[in-house]
């Protein structure tokens, strides 16, 4: 019978974070994968863990994910850790989840600490709805692509960035998507813990002064449907109205509908539409 994997969340700054079902299963199961071995011998020690380490990480998360589902196979359990969250959120564990299913071994999750879904609970933002972007990747043209597709996105964002990169990606994201308010955190969870309510462009002022620290995570604004409306029918005001019938009518909808459709982009009446398609022929 094959053994389990196990994704153990642990914590993001603060120790009392760490749930007692994640420190018995850590001492419970054969081997335990970490993102840095080093790293993760402090927590160990900790909670008095001695169960054996392996890496896993981005530079080998597919070769040495091979021998792990190979070792499962024999019937050995594994716990999945990253140095800090939610295994396989913005992480590598997400690969060795996916050969695991392809495999038919048993995945299951021990839910705990994860930094995105802090940071957005504490943004003050709406959370109804929302998209995790993780880090914006370093590709200039990638990036750009993302940068574009954030710019029309109506759900909170939440994105995480280096300090180092931080004053780099707020002036991409004001020149993208335009002042937003944006929520910044730092330090989550631990003595120090910095939750910053703002907007795009002051957070960049700030930060031109001030050097960031610290990992962080960016709460942003989604774009107002009320925004989206507005620019729509702005695009329709620069057409005629029987280029905007055309425009319905070639993707094979009907004159009637067409019309109808036509007098609700614009904010008029169907008779208003038809009035001017009679002054226009």
């Amino acid at each position: 019978m094959s053994g389990t994997l196990y994704l153990c969340a642990t914590p993001i700054g603060n120790l009392q974070d760490m749930t007692p079902r994640v420190v018995e299963t850590l001492k419970e199961v054969d081997v335990i994968a970490a993102e840095d071995t080093r790293n993760s011998i402090k927590l160990l020690n900790h909670f008095d863990i001695h169960t054996p380490m392996t890496s896993y990480h981005e530079y080998n998360k597919v070769e040495k994910a091979y021998s792990l589902i190979a070792m499962m196979q024999e019937g050995k359990d594994i716990a999945l850790i990253t140095d800090a969250g939610t295994p396989a959120i913005s992480d590598p564990g997400e690969v060795l989840v996916r050969m695991c299913n392809e495999a038919g071994i048993k995945v299951t999750s021990l839910p705990g600490p994860a930094a995105c879904i802090t940071a957005l609970t504490l943004s003050g933002l709406p959370t109804r709805r929302f998209c995790f972007e993780g880090f914006l990747p370093p590709d200039k043209k990638e990036r750009q692509e993302i940068l574009e597709e954030l710019a029309g996105e109506t759900r909170t964002m939440i994105l995480y960035e280096a300090p180092h990169h931080l004053k780099g990606t707020l002036e991409e994201l004001l020149k993208a998507l335009g002042d937003r308010k944006i929520t910044l955190c730092r330090e989550l969870t631990k003595k120090y813990e910095t939750v910053y309510v703002t907007t795009l462009s002051e957070s960049l002022e700030y930060y031109r002064q001030e050097d960031p620290k610290g990992e962080y995570v960016l709460v942003i604004e989604g774009k107002s449907r009320r925004e989206i409306t507005a620019e729509k029918q702005s695009e329709w005001e620069k057409m005629s109205i029987p280029e905007h019938m055309e425009y319905y009518e070639s993707r094979g909808m009907d004159h009637k509908e067409a019309m109808k459709q036509v007098a609700k982009d614009r904010g008029l009446g169907k008779r208003d539409i038809y009035r001017s398609l009679l002054e226009e022929q």
